[in-house]
């Protein structure tokens, strides 16, 4: 029987970008685990339409802080995008996965927007970058659109943000497995660990 890997991340953290784009991928090759995503808004006030980057780090040059995030990322192999220096609200993304969820295409939905976001710079807010995020991922465009704004969705997207921090969720990327819990952006090497305490086995 398979374990489960209970994984908290957002669209517009770099750190989970990184780790979904590395540890991630590795961990659901190599052991014998099933994804339960949970979407979780990072900076959930965040107005509609977002806000400049240095709001969040003020008197913090974007530049050095863009490089510093770029090489840590390099250091899982994880290359070739450009943090942006606006912090969009993930809000709509976030009910699009759970429409994604209820057709069975959340893991293209969810890989199509942290590509499209990181590697292409598109915007998780615009009508036009959505839909063809969404179309990517097998979705029909106009049904996309509707569930980014679809009052359920986001009630859904809310009550899974309330359940995470009800859990003792305050800080992503968080990896949950059995009783072990990995906070942040951590090599494969801790959470291979984790996984197998928690009874993890490698895929045959």
């Amino acid at each position: 029987m398979s374990s489960t890997l209970r994984l908290y991340t957002d669209f517009v953290c770099p750190f989970c970008f990184i780790a979904e784009q590395s540890t991630v991928p590795r961990l659901l090759a190599e052991l014998d685990l099933e994804l339960d995503w949970y979407g979780f808004e990072l900076h959930p006030s965040t107005p509609p339409g977002g806000v400049p980057l240095s709001r969040l780090f003020p008197g913090t040059p974007l530049g050095p802080l863009h490089e510093r995030t770029k090489r840590f990322a390099a250091t899982f192999g994880v290359t070739g995008f450009q943090p942006p220096d606006w912090l969009h609200n993930s809000r709509m993304a976030l009910a699009i996965a759970e429409h994604a969820r209820d057709l069975d295409r959340l893991e293209p939905f969810r890989q199509a927007a942290m590509n499209a976001h990181w590697r292409q710079g598109k915007n998780l807010e615009n009508a036009d970058d959505l839909a063809a995020i969404a179309e990517s991922a097998g979705l029909e465009q106009s049904a996309a659109l509707a569930a980014s704004t679809d009052p359920a969705l986001l009630a859904r997207v809310d009550e899974r943000q309330a359940e995470a921090r009800r859990a003792g969720v305050t800080g992503i990327p968080t990896f949950v497995l059995g009783s072990e819990r990995v906070v942040g952006c951590q090599p494969y090497e801790a959470l291979l660990a984790a996984a197998l305490r928690a009874g993890a086995r490698p895929r045959a």
